[in-house]
């Protein structure tokens, strides 16, 4: 019942091995460390449903950043995604457009076509000068829009198409009399193009398993890029996908491995993980600052950073078991948060700090982050925080409270109740409540070390805090000892593989194949669950290049690309002036 209600994980299963004698157990046996050296072997799989989403605001953001420059950074609210089966990325897919939203991307577009054609900008983002500035020039319009329009489109352009914005370029050139106000027009409407603001993934036979389809190349450079950098393809990425390397075992590999090894990785990595933890949540994360006056908001930035900062060291620079992230006592420190965490300020800005042996912080469970995110704005919580570590690190879903459960006792007991453990006891008692609080509040109350602001402490209301627990049977006295039992829970490393090839493939789980998870899985095990080495996994899966037509379409149909899309066709490079009148 149990297993049914928290989604089942990894299963475990044992293997039997007959040894005859003599040279036959010597052959038998070599097969079987060889079979164990080299893992199973990669299941067969249609793949993921081809999808439409829209790029989310940072994706789009990196992408101007890249393109344009670091400079070029405009001030924008995209609208909230919505979270399907745990992440923003699969929220994408279903996402419509408003008015309101597309009043967002103009003048966003507007405000980022202003910054690269100002004066400061445009001596080093646009590569020629023009013969003259109030009237326009064919071949500096060319050349410029020639080099970043594939950039924004993520694919090659034909001569035909790049012609056409330049005449959209000098025909507002010449009526604006500015050449730069020319360009500016076009870029505009480039970065409004649905081309641009949606990815419309594009499938085609795949020449090798005949009546199977699988990404074209502009498609899976798109997908490779928005999973491992956050931003859309780069040249040198495009142009293996314009050559057909991208299709190749051989090109594929090095194109992957040339982006596990780029400094954008990380920018990757902490994407993955802001929408993995949930952290959107800190942009309306709010505290009593009567009860807790050393929370601000500056804490709450630096509450997320610090974890972020911890996962990127952890996984990316020292390369460590993955499972060691709930247990490490390695973090980064910063002023506003010392007070929080009871130690002396190590200095202005960010600064690697590691807690003693015996101090109780030890792994992300006990960063601000987690502890104050998953509290109320006055109170510590048990029930949520044992919520978020069964759904966030464990990817199980508990049920919703029932619509007629009476909350009362829960949050104003009479005045002899002094503990959240006390408090909780109430919902135990009710029929209708019990089987979920079972499985959330014997982790939660664990936690009730830490105040509502991720504040250690010993006592609450002047009584000592009980903080024995269990997980899933592992019995425990502390806060570390629950470290520990989800350190070693075999469904922590089945989450990260799971939430990781949603996010990577912008599809739920649930639609995904298991037996490629846990393919995937055993393979994470085998390389000693270093996270760079399930990127590469994940990136070079049969799963992840393959896509199949869904037989459900949600909010936006997905159009027939194949001319509409392909880089010697017209359609998809409109005019400045008919995307942007």
């Amino acid at each position: 019942m149990l297993q049914r209600l928290l989604g089942g994980g990894p299963q475990s299963r044992k293997k039997k091995v007959l040894l005859g004698g003599g040279a036959l157990a010597a052959v038998l046996l070599a097969a079987v460390v060889v079979g164990a050296m080299r893992g199973p072997a990669e299941p067969q799989s249609k793949g993921t449903p081809r999808s439409m989403r829209l790029l989310t605001q940072d994706q789009y953001l990196n992408t101007v950043a890249y393109v344009f420059g670091p400079n070029v950074q405009p001030t924008t609210r995209f609208a909230a995604l919505p979270r399907i089966d745990g992440l923003l990325a699969s929220g994408a897919a279903i996402a419509g457009l408003s008015d309101a939203q597309l009043e967002t991307y103009q003048k966003t577009a507007t405000k980022v076509a202003a910054q690269i054609v100002s004066e400061d900008s445009r001596p080093y983002l646009i590569p020629c000068e023009p013969a003259a500035t109030d009237a326009a020039d064919p071949q500096c319009a060319k050349e410029f829009l020639a080099q970043v329009a594939p950039l924004l489109y993520r694919r090659a352009l034909s001569e035909e198409q790049i012609d056409r914005f330049v005449a959209a370029a000098n025909q507002s050139a010449d009526a604006l009399h500015d050449f730069y106000q020319g360009l500016s027009v076009v870029v505009e409407g480039i970065l409004m193009s649905p081309n641009v603001l949606l990815v419309a993934e594009v499938s085609e036979p795949d020449p090798d398993h005949p009546g199977e389809t699988r990404l074209d190349s502009w498609s899976l450079a798109t997908r490779l890029s928005l999973f491992l950098w956050n931003a859309a393809p780069d040249a040198e990425l495009l142009a293996a996908a314009q050559s057909g390397a991208l299709q190749t075992k051989k090109g594929l590999a090095a194109q992957v491995d040339r982006m596990l090894a780029s400094p954008r990785l990380e920018t990757g990595v902490r994407a993955l993980f802001d929408d993995m933890f949930a952290f959107e949540d800190f942009n309306r994360l709010a505290k009593d600052n009567t009860i807790y006056p050393a929370f601000t908001g500056e804490t709450a930035v630096d509450a997320r950073e610090q974890t972020l900062r911890t996962v990127v060291d952890h996984l990316l620079v020292r390369r460590a078991d993955y499972r060691d992230l709930f247990t490490t006592r390695k973090t980064f420190m910063s002023p506003s948060l010392a007070p929080i965490y009871k130690v002396a300020a190590q200095g202005p800005g960010w600064t690697p700090y590691e807690f003693p042996a015996d101090d109780p912080h030890a792994g992300l469970l006990t960063h601000v982050s987690f502890e104050a995110l998953h509290s109320h704005p006055g109170r510590s919580s048990p029930t949520l925080r044992g919520k978020a570590l069964r759904e966030v690190m464990l990817c199980q879903t508990v049920p919703r409270p029932p619509a007629n459960v009476d909350f009362s006792k829960v949050q104003n007991p009479d005045g002899s109740v002094k503990t959240a453990r006390e408090r909780i006891d109430f919902h135990l008692q009710n029929p209708s409540c019990a089987g979920c609080h079972r499985i959330m509040d014997p982790m939660g109350l664990s936690m009730e070390a830490f105040d509502g602001a991720g504040t250690f402490r010993h006592e609450e209301n002047g009584v000592p805090i009980d903080t024995s627990g269990n997980l899933d049977g592992v019995e425990f006295t502390d806060i570390v000892g629950l470290a520990k039992a989800l350190r070693d829970n075999p469904q922590v490393p089945w989450c990260a593989v799971r939430r990781t090839f949603a996010y990577g493939t912008g599809t739920p789980a649930d639609s995904n194949d298991r037996r490629v998870l846990e393919y995937l899985s055993a393979e994470f095990a085998g390389q000693g669950y270093v996270f760079p080495e399930l990127l590469r996994d994940i990136a070079l899966s049969r799963a992840f290049r393959k896509v199949y037509e869904p037989h459900l379409r949600k909010t936006f149909p997905l159009p027939d690309l194949k001319s509409a899309e392909r880089p010697q066709q017209t359609a998809s490079a409109e005019p400045a002036s008919a995307i942007h009148p």
